[in-house]
């Protein structure tokens, strides 16, 4: 699977003619504050695609979080920048919480001649769908169609349908769009063509827990905290894959078939 990743960029990119690059300064976004009250500030991965059509991956320090970091992106077709907060000292590693993100050339500004993209929490799924499209489209039986490149998405239409004002998408996603499955999206969109109706919530498993009656915090920056009265057993919303949620003491992670909570360390 990643041979025909590393190839469908490469193949996406020849013919585009010179492949111009420029330098930009990229600025993290602000943690919500109770991941950082539960968890410490995050070291951070990197994500893009560089001018020979690779992914470019770079881990990020928290002692570093907050330094001058430039990248450099090919100007010729768009491209995702991702950063994903993660805490190896809790065994939270990338890929668990969700991503922050950053669209290239939508998400840049410009000040005294120096590119900067500020990526957001906003602009997290939409870089995480042009990962997943990607991936679809290098496995898919239409990888030769140019049309379906993930570049040649129509990604200003696409984030037109998360404006609160015109959106005709449930008020429960455009609250949170981690709620969306995007892989099946992706998929979905490779082997036929993007349809907005399939931008509803991803079917949960309701699993009843014996964890602390604390509040507890999930993955998605976007997510309303789950809280249980004294007199009922937690019942927490489990979606497909590993899903986790933090309080203040500890850990839960689970899937629709078993649970784990690991208790922080008091001392």
């Amino acid at each position: 699977m990643k041979i025909l990743f590393v190839m469908f960029l490469c193949l996406q990119f020849l013919g585009c003619g010179e492949n111009n690059s420029a330098c930009f300064v990229v600025k993290l976004p602000d943690l919500p504050e109770k991941w950082v009250s539960l968890l410490g500030e995050p070291d951070w991965r990197l994500e893009w695609v560089d001018s020979s059509g690779y992914r470019k991956i770079v881990d990020i320090s928290c002692t570093n979080s907050h330094s001058s970091l430039e990248i450099e992106l090919p100007v010729t077709w768009v491209n995702p920048v991702t950063a994903w907060p993660y805490w190896p000292g809790h065994n939270l590693y990338p890929g668990i919480f969700r991503p922050a993100g950053a669209l290239f050339p939508f998400d840049v500004s410009f000040n005294g001649g120096q590119g900067c993209i500020s990526l957001c929490w906003e602009a997290g799924p939409d870089v995480f769908l042009y990962w997943e499209l990607a991936r679809a489209y290098s496995s898919g039986s239409d990888s030769q169609n140019p049309v379906k490149i993930p570049s040649n998405f129509d990604w200003l239409r696409f984030r037109e349908l998360f404006n609160p004002e015109e959106s005709a998408l449930k008020q429960e996603v455009l609250q949170d769009p981690w709620l969306i499955d995007w892989s099946y999206v992706a998929e979905k969109t490779i082997a036929a063509s993007f349809d907005r109706r399939r931008l509803v919530p991803e079917a949960v498993v309701k699993m009843e827990i014996p964890a602390p009656l604390d509040t507890w915090y999930g993955t998605s920056p976007f997510g309303q905290p789950l809280f249980f009265s004294k007199d009922e057993t937690p019942v927490f919303p489990v979606r497909s894959g590993i899903n986790v949620w933090v309080s203040v003491s500890g850990i839960l992670r689970c899937t629709s078939k078993t649970w784990m909570f690991s208790e922080f360390d008091k001392n």
